[in-house]
C-alpha cells in the first residue's frame, strides 16, 4: 500500500489503493488487527473518492455553454 497521505492522493491514486484494499479484504487471508486497520483505510479512501467526485461534479454543473451549446468558461466554485 501506498504511503501518501490520503487527503493527498488523487481520485485515481485514491480508487487502486482502495482496490487493492478491498481485494486483500475479501480474500481473508490477513490477520484481524490488520484486517481493521486495512478497513479504516478503504473507509479513508472511499470518503476520499467520493469528495473528489463531488468537487468534479460541481465545477461541471457550473460550466457556462454559448447560444450554440459550447462551453465558454466556468465560474468558481466556492471553497475550492
Amino acid at each position: 500500500m501506498s504511503e501518501t497521505p490520503v487527503e493527498e492522493m488523487s481520485f485515481e491514486q485514491a480508487m487502486t489503493e482502495l482496490e487493492k484494499v478491498v481485494g486483500m479484504l475479501e480474500r481473508g487471508d490477513v490477520a484481524l488487527e490488520e484486517s481493521i486497520t486495512l478497513y479504516e483505510r478503504g473507509a479513508q479512501l472511499k470518503k476520499r473518492c467520493e469528495q473528489k467526485l463531488k468537487d468534479a461534479e460541481e465545477k461541471v454543473a457550473l460550466i457556462t455553454l454559448d447560444s450554440d451549446g459550447n462551453p465558454v468558461g466556468t465560474k468558481p466554485v466556492e471553497g475550492l
